[in-house]
């Protein structure tokens, strides 16, 4: 049943390639340790014990809450789709209760620094340096995911509305509007885009690399974090953290909660408001330092 509740995923519910895959491994991970705990070979007869045995080993071998809490809810999707689909009459991890998890503010990169890295850096004037360029300015400017930019077409691209199309989790597709310097500089990307591969079509990837091929995760990784480590004071460098901070910037700056919501692809304005604790942050270090009776 395991394989129909990917295709459920993958299919039904449209979620991304990066969650089949994380709920695809949880699912192997637990089918393992019933087999050898307790040798069970379909989980799909699995019982509260045995999955609460399984949260209790992945405590033990150090993984962190947020990790276990992930699994979990890979356990709970996975037996409710079972009994939707009458395949079992008792859901197993009904009384499972996630791990208290500690609260973290997003990280985000200082207002000077992300200027360091895009204004001051000298990007290599070939393809592969003015790719580079865009995936730092893009991620920041528009604040869309690493997946999004990933499945990003030029045909998505419109110069002339100073917009992208972006399609989000569940395949919602969203508008968000691109600077005129952002614009400026695709026009840029494209051009030596053109010379590398001398046939750009509409529907070629606009992130490529090699012989027009889409770019893979641990690509921009790599390109996010070289450029972060010459400037950015902080524990993680990544693409994800440069959406943080482009939201934790417009907040700053007084943006509309609902507005960044929506540029940000969010479902709700809970996934949004963690992102008005460092705006909160900012606004009493003013006030601390500006109010006479602070």
């Amino acid at each position: 049943m395991t394989d129909s509740f990917i295709n459920y995923l993958e299919f039904e519910k449209r979620a991304s390639r990066h969650t089949v895959l994380a709920y695809r491994k949880d699912l192997e991970q637990f089918s393992e340790f019933c087999l050898v705990s307790f040798e069970k070979e379909d989980i799909s007869n699995a019982d509260h014990p045995e999955i609460r045995a399984w949260i209790i080993d992945l405590v033990d071998q150090g993984l962190s809450s947020t990790s276990v809490n992930r699994k979990i809810a890979t356990l709970r999707s996975f037996y409710k789709f079972l009994m939707r689909s009458g395949e079992i009459t008792k859901d197993p991890t009904y009384k499972l209760r996630a791990l208290k998890t500690p609260k973290r503010l997003p990280e985000f990169v200082q207002e000077d620094a992300i200027d360091k890295v895009l204004d001051e850096l000298q990007f290599k004037p070939d393809f592969d340096g003015q790719r580079d360029k865009m995936v730092m300015e893009f991620l920041y400017l528009t604040g869309v995911r690493l997946s999004e930019l990933l499945e990003l077409r030029w045909k998505d691209i419109d110069l002339a509305g100073e917009g992208v199309k972006v399609l989000g989790k569940r395949k919602k597709e969203r508008i968000i509007p691109i600077t005129k310097g952002l614009k400026k500089n695709i026009v840029s990307y494209r051009k030596v885009f053109e010379e590398r591969f001398s046939n750009l079509q509409d529907s070629d990837y606009f992130i490529v690399i090699n012989h027009k091929e889409q770019a893979y995760p641990m690509k921009i990784y790599r390109i996010v974090r070289e450029h972060l480590d010459l400037f950015a004071q902080t524990t993680k460098r990544s693409p994800h953290l440069l959406r943080h901070t482009f939201a934790t910037h417009l907040l700053n700056k007084g943006a509309d909660l609902n507005a960044v919501k929506d540029l940000l692809g969010h479902a709700n304005l809970a996934a949004t408001q963690v992102y008005t604790h460092n705006s909160m942050e900012k606004l009493k270090a003013v006030f601390e330092q500006a109010h006479p009776k602070a």
